[in-house]
């Protein structure tokens, strides 16, 4: 009933894989995948050489050798150790589902410390490129040749990208929330910033690659946005500061601080203010935004509410009667590189006609020394396509700033994840988003950053939500391009 495939990288990781999918009877045949042009080989299995296990071609390879009810593909070459009976459970809910794809959550072996490695439901918006189904694959053979046989473009990386977006419409990506498999794998470690690994200059062609494969599925599903943006209009209402500064804060002493001073070395030819939403803070920090309140600039406010997240504090902040034309972000644990960044951020917004702006900015450690990747100018953004290529990544970038109207308009979710991005493709799926590539921001990582190493079940539950965003989003698009034939 299955034919599998796994990467041949040395004779004990594949026999150890080889060992463990042989205990099933529903396995028909082994294939080994190997780049190494000398590979031979060995047992009953047989062998295919191929450039990667992600290119479009290994992909087509597979769809064409493949000869059984069910093509089982394993993704990393490491050993893999299925569950007792794991096969015939994943053939059991495919079949009674009709799933195009199964995976499920499975464990982690490294250097013989076991950990449980769930993994999070699919949907429509889970566009991510990066999207986490595990190392093991089973899809319906007759929806895999289906879907490789439309491949119309050689992809180097993007192969598996493209054909589970082309499988995903074909039929369901059915996740089994039930430990059916071990990755055993070599040691590893965390550094706590492998989020900033899809926007690391170096990646940048893969980037390219699968933006192409995402825009070419949006424009399949009814998705895509044509580069056609509503004109903004900078007259709407009074404001008597060109631009706000907000800071939402909670327990950053150590920072807060340095943030303020950064917004107040400003140097701009037009009136601007800072409005600080102090969440509670019980660490000192309400205390040291006092410091600075003998400036009229500085409005330090204290919600009357208890219920407030990052993006509750947002809403307040644009809300606020002193609130400026123009809302400008800045973290508490951040500042602004120069005293040019908020005349720089302002210009954009009139250079570009834009509701909302995205500058860049450079990691650095708490000291403001660069840390690696060092500066994330998010230069796969491009005007024509940006708002379709946004889908797919998972952040727009720093520092954010929009048209106060707009903003309010639209409103912030109140979380304190994700409530960004939200707002970015709310509002990029009407206005265009104008771009400062020069850095204007420092970054600042450290032991208290709020997506700090993160555990896996957060990790997933931040990603169920910015996928469900763009579920919401996607939704709200194809309806827009519905009205539009109408």
């Amino acid at each position: 009933m299955i034919h599998a495939f796994i990467p041949y990288i040395n004779k004990e990781q594949a026999e150890a894989s080889v060992a463990s999918l042989s205990e099933s009877k529903l396995i028909s045949q082994i294939t080994l995948m190997s780049t190494d042009a000398d590979a031979k080989p060995f047992g009953t299995c047989d062998l295919i050489h191929i450039d990667s296990v992600n290119s479009s071609a290994t992909v087509k390879k597979i769809a064409e050798h493949t000869s059984a009810e069910f093509t089982l593909l394993y993704t990393k070459g490491t050993a893999l150790d299925a569950g007792y009976l794991a096969l015939d459970r994943m053939v059991r809910i495919a079949r009674d589902s009709k799933a195009a794809m199964i995976y499920a959550d499975y464990y982690t072996v490294v250097d013989g410390k076991r950990t449980n490695t769930p993994v999070i439901d699919y949907q429509e918006g889970a566009l991510r490129d990066d999207f986490n189904f595990g190392p093991l694959l089973l899809f319906n053979t007759v929806d895999y040749k289906q879907a490789a046989a439309g491949i119309d473009k050689s992809y180097t990386a993007a192969g598996l990208y493209d054909l589970r977006l082309r499988i995903s419409r074909l039929g369901a990506l059915v996740h089994i929330n039930e430990y059916l498999y071990t990755d055993i794998t070599v040691s590893t470690s965390e550094n706590g910033e492998s989020h900033f690994n899809y926007v690391d200059p170096k990646n940048r062609g893969v980037q390219i690659e699968m933006e192409e494969a995402c825009t070419a599925h949006l424009k399949a599903i009814g998705g895509y946005l044509e580069p056609e943006f509503e004109t903004i209009e900078f007259n709407r209402g009074e404001f008597a500061n060109e631009a706000s500064v907000i800071i939402p804060v909670r327990n950053r002493v150590r920072t807060i601080r340095d943030a303020i001073r950064s917004v107040l070395s400003q140097k701009t030819d037009f009136p601007f203010n800072l409005i600080i939403i102090d969440n509670h803070s019980t660490d000192g920090t309400s205390e040291a935004i006092e410091e600075f309140t003998s400036d009229p600039r500085v409005i330090h406010i204290v919600p009357s509410r208890e219920d407030l997240g990052i993006g509750g504090c947002w809403n307040l902040g644009a809300n606020h009667p002193e609130a400026g034309k123009f809302c400008v972000q800045l973290d508490s644990d951040d500042v602004y590189s120069d005293e040019n960044t908020l005349a720089k951020m302002v210009k954009a917004f009139y250079d570009n006609n834009s509701a909302m702006v995205v500058g860049s900015y450079m990691l650095t450690d708490i000291d403001m020394n660069m840390i690696p990747p060092g500066v994330i100018d998010h230069r796969e953004w491009t005007p024509e396509n940006g708002r379709n290529n946004a889908l797919r990544i998972n952040g727009l970038g720093a520092p954010r700033a929009f048209y106060t109207p707009v903003l309010r308009e639209i409103m912030v979710p109140n979380t304190s994840y994700g409530e960004d991005y939200a707002l970015g493709l709310a509002i990029s799926r009407r206005f265009q988003i104008g771009r400062v590539y020069d850095v204007v921001y420092l970054c600042r990582r450290w032991e208290d950053n709020s997506d700090h190493a993160l555990d896996v079940v957060k990790t997933n539950n931040n990603n169920l939500y910015k996928d469900r965003i763009r579920t919401w989003e996607l939704q709200a698009r194809k309806e827009l391009n519905r009205n539009k034939k109408a």
